[in-house]
């Protein structure tokens, strides 16, 4: 059995158990509601992140881009999904039609995808792929053009499907107050682990969705005579630039061509690798709209069901006086610079967290054995381990708080970076061991200069546990910075803080092309030491402020 679809099939034999008790919660202790928005966001997320955890190598392996071109198009692809997500909250704020916004979110998302599924390609009238022209960029263009269309869409559905789950828990609480204090106690301990329930939701279409594009890839390769190889997309582009035939492109290719392969001559090899390796990655695509498709069924039919959220400013605007606002003015001003203390320590968590689609993805690609398992799956290692420890760690958390130990907000963020600093420090061990040269340095070498310099990829058992590390950093870092923003928010500014919390967000994820860069640019221990100080740093950084930060959030 390919090994892949046995990890996949292994991971959702884990996966159900957790699903059924996280429905089961949600049906006896939640908002009804609650159960028709996750199903619609994970379909939407599954669509995302087929898309997702392809991209960087799709842009890479299509046109043949250099890792930190492609690197800086996902980054700007990136920011531009969070950035957005304040236009799409704006737009359903002043039309007042959450419903609708939605629904125009997933259409443009699809509409996104359809342009991502068609396999367009430039070729000269001998066959091969061109490398630049007219052509090739009218592609790479239409491509770009494909990912704003998804970048709005999921920001006109992001936010405000998350706003309508805020609102079912501010009417389940409102509720729950009419029954008295006990009952509004529990109502209001409900709304975190029914955000974290609808979390987990999001993960679960995130862990499937990696699978699709290299199951798809590989049984177009076998269906034309090949076989997938990481590298070959890289050296095939590499031969139609220049002509040379390498030495490691003759062993690559040697093992890709398979009995029934028409070989003609080296180019016309060349085009039709590129071309039906792509063209797989291309009908994953298809996938997606089918899950945008379905999300919006599931919208549609359960949308009378939401509520829709009031105008936040007007509701909390009036509950201070003039005399009021001027008397907690120092108030205010503390928590807003406790806010922009964290919104920073942010910035750096997601530069380094989301490497997953960067530096990790293209570390997969070169340096680790991929012959069983496409470097695309390895992202689906992240919502694995979210599904699985979340309640772990929720345990965690109430056990010492039971126990007179609860640990602040603000600690439990600085935790996170050192377990995110963790995750790259053993990346850099690892590097340091095996003597590994920079990215660039280390695909161009056959395998008898591999052997002379000692090099050897390394086993997968060092992206499960780097995954491991940043995972569990993720849930002492994300869900709980939200956590931080809504307590040191002042009242009649929580809209505006919640915007900033997506801004330190797209402005992390703005500076994540700089790890292709200096993995290409440097042996790759000082890529891997760049993020561990930086994670280090901030850990420090934010542990000196914790006692203020507690403080403030009191």
């Amino acid at each position: 059995m390919n090994t892949a679809l046995l990890i996949c099939i292994i991971g959702t034999i884990v996966i159900i158990p957790f699903l059924i008790y996280y429905v089961r919660e949600a049906k006896l202790h939640h908002p009804k509601g609650l159960i028709a928005a996750a199903l619609s966001n994970m379909g939407e997320r599954f669509g995302y992140y087929i898309m997702n955890a392809v991209l960087l190598l799709f842009l890479v392996s299509k046109f043949g881009l250099p890792d930190g071109t492609a690197g800086v198009i996902y980054s700007v692809f990136y920011f531009g999904i969070y950035v957005l997500s304040l236009v799409g909250g704006i737009i359903a704020d002043k039309t007042q039609n959450y419903n609708k916004t939605i629904q125009w979110g997933l259409i443009i998302m699809a509409i996104g995808y359809v342009v991502m599924a068609i396999p367009l390609f430039s070729k000269t009238a001998e066959g091969a792929i061109l490398d630049s022209g007219a052509g090739w960029w009218t592609i790479l263009i239409i491509t770009c053009m494909a990912l704003l269309f998804i970048a709005f869409g999921n920001g006109l559905f992001k936010g405000n499907l998350q706003a309508i789950v805020g609102k079912l828990y501010d009417e389940f609480e409102a509720e729950a107050a009419k029954k008295g204090p006990e009952a509004l106690a529990e109502a209001k301990d409900r709304r975190d682990s029914g955000f974290q329930i609808f979390y987990v939701f999001i993960n679960i279409g995130g862990f499937f969705a990696p699978f699709i594009a290299p199951f798809l890839r590989e049984w177009w390769l076998k269906a034309h005579h090949l076989i997938y190889n990481a590298d070959m997309s890289g050296l095939c582009h590499q031969f139609l630039a220049d002509g040379q035939a390498s030495q490691k492109f003759t062993e690559t290719m040697a093992t890709v061509l398979q009995p029934g392969y028409n070989f003609t001559d080296t180019a016309a090899f060349c085009s039709d690798y590129i071309t039906v390796f792509n063209q797989g990655v291309h009908f994953s695509f298809i996938a997606s709209v089918l899950a945008m498709l379905i999300s919006l069924v599931i919208f549609l039919t359960n949308k009378y069901k939401l509520p829709q959220p009031a105008k936040k400013q007007q509701a909390e605007v009036v509950e201070y006086t003039a005399e009021e606002k001027l008397a907690m003015a120092k108030e205010i001003k503390q928590r807003l610079y406790a806010l922009f203390a964290v919104l920073g320590i942010a910035v750096f968590f997601w530069f380094s967290f989301h490497q997953n689609g960067q530096s990790l993805s293209v570390f997969a690609r070169d340096f680790v054995q991929t012959e069983k398992i496409a470097p695309e799956i390895w992202q689906a290692l992240n919502p694995f381990f979210v599904i699985v420890l979340t309640p772990i760690i929720m345990v965690i958390f109430a056990a010492l708080a039971r126990r007179g130990k609860p640990i602040s907000t603000p600690r439990k963020i600085a935790i996170g970076m050192a377990i995110a600093g963790c995750a790259y420090l053993f990346l850099m061990i690892i590097s340091i061991v095996n003597n590994y040269p920079s990215g660039t340095e280390f695909r161009a070498m056959d395998l008898a200069q591999m052997a002379a310099a000692g090099l050897a990829k390394a086993a997968p058992w060092v992206l499960l546990v780097t995954y491991f590390f940043l995972t569990v950093a993720e849930l002492f870092i994300s869900p709980l910075g939200l956590s931080f923003v809504s307590k040191v928010a002042p009242r009649h500014m929580v809209g505006l803080c919640q915007g900033l919390w997506l801004g330190a967000t797209a402005l992390g994820n703005l500076l994540i092309w700089l790890g292709p860069v200096m993995y290409n640019a440097w042996p790759i221990k000082y890529c891997w030491a760049v993020f561990a100080v930086v994670c280090f740093v901030s850990m420090a950084i934010m542990l000196g402020m914790v006692k203020w930060l507690e403080r403030v959030t009191k």
